[in-house]
């Protein structure tokens, strides 16, 4: 039972109560009062109408009528007159009646009215008694009315009360609940803080949960950065901070095999030429601060590119990724430029100082081929001696449209449902499906080819865009559920989350829809989700409510910001596939990721692998506490 039916209750039971209480010690009492005042005034009456006839001719006639006179007054129940032996001369008497008062109020407190007596005197003789009773109707009438002024009173009472016990219980349950909704956050695994109320005996209580929150978000945060050290230690070059070859070729990879990765980049690679010379005859102070400064320099060439990435592969030689640019010739001349300048303030010497390498890479390239090509350019640049650049033979594929037709061809793709989506299983751990991932195709005209998302959304992005195409993409989804299919995952754009008239249209689009949206899984990427963190809170915190299955997908690269994800409501992450290329044989990953899944479980989240493509990366994940896994290693499911 609530606490606030609980309180109606005692009100009611209390007033009652005190109603039944003060209402028979008041009609008592004013019962009593009332019959002392019938029996005064009949005393009076009778005495003034005995002084009245005495005073008067004592025929019959003359002492009836004034008898008639006085009980036609219509005060008095009986008049009677009694000659001195007690013989009655003339009685006047009225039947008992208490008006509108309810005959169980008159039986449950009857009134007595006492008969007045006076005597009828005939100069020194007496002539008779008169007996005068009143009639008690009024006093009846006062005696209801005085009760039923006592019941409105205590009932207004009782519900003042109640209105007032409301209020205060209100302002009293308010911090309960707080603490109930930070006791459930935590039994979903999110930790959050609540205000401290000003009472006493509920402040301490608030103190006590928050006191807990924060040890458990310390042990949290502490988990996530030793997490993070392992993350760097695996992944990273422990001097220039940059990606080590592993981890490096694992994002080259991606690049080009990945569904939503651009259709091209560029890739550009380093050479120093003498770097054991360079640390005979400058130091090893010296070389480590040339290699940092290259390092450096790789990672402000990253800075704006949220796919880009930079790695020393050994100890002479670097990389840097640009999937999308076409053009490789800014960031080449921008480390040649600082290879001269370390020449100029003389931290290099030698005439064999650094070669560089670039070219333009395609979407499903073999990866070795395009490392033979990059090597190839190196390999020339190294014959021309000195500081040299050359390019990798193959010239990159310029895109057919400009801006304005690249408008045309989203715009008329929405308008003519040339878009479609794909599926890709998604399955747990036991091998049953999780769900489809379930990206967006466009087609550039009627019959004509179908572009993967990494080929038009990059274009739509720069369009703004990404909104229009997200609706479709999630209203497809709805009809695929519709149609029978178990769960679909849709990825939406960072852009698009940041804006609030898209979120308030997608509220629409699927609360129209609201008995699917359980089966409907949203997910954005990492770099999208923290670039506008603010606006993919409010994001989750408007569409969870529905029932949808909120996540990140790419998850890994930013691992250090996963103590902002604790409170937000998400569902699942999906780790990027970078990290899970070779984790069969990679120990120092395997070492990261069992922590990942072990701090997203904490705080009640799914795990999901990207990109599992080979049976033994496959076999490895659940030992890590994978949950589920997708990629080319996995079976397809049929669909009804």
């Amino acid at each position: 039972m609530s606490l606030f039916r609980q309180l109606w209750l005692a009100v009611i039971a209390i007033t009652t109560l005190a109603f039944a209480g003060s209402f028979v010690v008041s009609m008592v009492t004013a019962r009593d009062y009332l019959e002392q005042q019938l029996a005064i005034k009949n005393n009076d009456n009778a005495a003034t109408l005995a002084l009245s006839m005495s005073q008067m001719e004592k025929d019959p006639v003359t002492v009836e009528l004034q008898v008639a006179a006085v009980f036609d007054s219509g005060q008095y129940a009986l008049v009677r007159v009694r000659d001195p032996e007690g013989k009655t001369m003339i009685e006047k008497t009225s039947p008992p009646s208490a008006g509108e008062v309810p005959t169980w109020f008159v039986s449950l407190f009857p009134i007595h009215s006492p008969p007045g007596q006076a005597q009828v005197s005939s100069g020194w003789s007496q002539f008779g008694t008169i007996e005068l009773v009143s009639h008690s109707r009024f006093a009846y009438r006062e005696l209801w009315q005085g009760a039923f002024r006592l019941l409105l009173w205590f009932g207004f009472g009782g519900v003042a009360a109640g209105l007032l016990g409301t209020q205060i219980l209100s302002r009293i349950k308010r911090p309960l609940d707080a603490v109930v909704g930070q006791a459930q956050a935590i039994g979903e695994r999110r930790f959050i803080r609540i205000a401290e109320p000003a009472t006493p005996e509920l402040k301490s209580l608030a103190r006590a949960m928050n006191s807990m929150v924060m040890r458990v978000k310390a042990m949290f945060e502490e988990e996530a950065a030793r997490l993070e050290q392992v993350r760097r230690e695996a992944t990273q070059d422990p001097l220039t901070g940059l990606a080590n070859r592993g981890y490096f070729m694992n994002q080259l990879a991606a690049a080009l095999s990945d569904d939503d990765a651009p259709p091209q980049g560029s890739l550009i690679m380093l050479r120093l030429a003498d770097l054991a010379g360079l640390n005979r005859r400058a130091g090893r102070q010296t070389a480590d601060e040339v290699l940092r400064q290259i390092g450096s320099t790789l990672s402000k060439l990253c800075e704006g590119h949220p796919r880009a990435a930079a790695a020393r592969l050994n100890g002479s030689d670097f990389a840097l990724l640009l999937p999308g640019e076409s053009d490789p010739t800014g960031a080449s001349n921008s480390l040649l430029e600082l290879l001269r300048k370390l020449v100029a303030c003389g931290q290099i010497d030698g005439q064999q100082v650094g070669h560089l390498g670039n070219g333009v890479y395609h979407h499903g390239e073999n990866l070795p081929g395009l490392l033979s090509r990059i090597d190839a350019a190196i390999a020339a640049a190294e014959g021309e001696g000195g500081i040299a650049c050359r390019s990798a033979q193959g010239e990159a594929v310029q895109c057919a449209h400009n801006s304005a037709d690249w408008r045309k061809l989203l715009e008329s793709a929405i308008e003519s449902h040339r878009l479609r989506l794909v599926d890709f299983p998604v399955n747990q751990s036991t091998g049953d499906l999780l769900h489809l991932e379930c990206p967006l195709r466009l087609q550039t005209t009627e019959n004509g080819e179908w572009l993967a998302a990494g080929s038009f959304m990059p274009v739509a992005s720069r369009l703004a865009m990404t909104c229009e195409l997200d609706l479709v993409a999630v209203s497809l989804a709805l009809d695929r559920l519709a149609d029978g299919t178990t769960a679909v995952a849709v990825n939406l754009s960072g852009e698009s989350v940041l804006d609030a008239n898209f979120r308030l249209r997608l509220e629409k689009l699927i609360a129209g829809r609201r008995e699917l949206a359980p089966r409907l899984w949203l997910e954005v990427a990492e770099n999208g989700a923290f670039q506008h963190f603010d606006a993919f809170v409010a994001f989750t915190r408007e569409l969870h409510p529905l029932g949808c299955r909120l996540g990140i997908e790419h998850f890994g690269r930013q691992f250090s910001q996963v103590g902002r994800l604790h409170d937000i409501g998400l569902d699942y992450l999906k780790v990027d596939g970078s990290f899970i290329r070779g984790i069969d044989t990679h120990t120092g990953n395997q070492s990261f990721l069992k922590g990942v899944c072990n701090i997203a479980h904490n705080i009640g989240l799914t795990v999901i692998a990207e990109g599992v493509s080979t049976a033994e990366e496959l076999a490895a994940l659940p030992a890590l506490g994978f949950d589920g896994a997708t990629g080319p290693a996995i079976p397809r499911h049929s669909q009804s």
